[in-house]
């Protein structure tokens, strides 16, 4: 199975250039924790509310902060025709819960949740991707300098 036939392509994209209160209404409104960030129709970064509590919030940043100056700039990704099970297995190496998804030419075409994944894939590929995702120790996201992944950089 293909990551195309499990992803969630409905995605919002928000602007590095917007605020994180932006952000922050428009997640409230899809219901979802996580904004992929593109500028001139490339992905350039990823913003959470975890980014926004603990980058933001935490130290002192108002609600007019950009999103660049929060988001995590270093993306992690997978492509389209990518298949499934291998990058089950990645996101629970990389213990990411979820991956924006790319197409041959690098344009943002979907994001794939772990709950995708249960929903397409069942609950034992889900299951098996969340307990290696949280096993304790590798690099924390919440870092500065973003983490590290599958792929970085686009």
């Amino acid at each position: 199975m293909q990551v195309s036939e499990a992803m969630t392509s409905d995605v919002k994209i928000a602007n590095p250039n917007q605020t994180i209160r932006d952000a922050a209404r428009i997640m409230a409104q899809i219901d979802a924790g996580v904004l992929p960030v593109g500028e001139n129709d490339r992905l350039v970064g990823m913003i959470t509310d975890r980014d926004i509590a603990i980058r933001a919030i935490a130290a002192d940043k108002g609600p007019q902060t950009p999103i660049r100056e929060v988001m995590s700039k270093e993306v992690m990704y997978c492509f389209e025709d990518d298949d499934l099970e291998d990058v089950v297995q990645n996101m629970a190496d990389i213990k990411v819960r979820r991956l924006p998804v790319l197409d041959r030419d690098k344009r943002l075409v979907g994001i794939l949740s772990l709950g995708d994944i249960a929903l397409t894939d069942g609950a034992g590929s889900a299951g098996s991707a969340l307990c290696g995702i949280s096993e304790p120790g590798g690099e924390h996201s919440q870092s500065m300098n973003g983490g590290r992944g599958m792929r970085g950089g686009t």
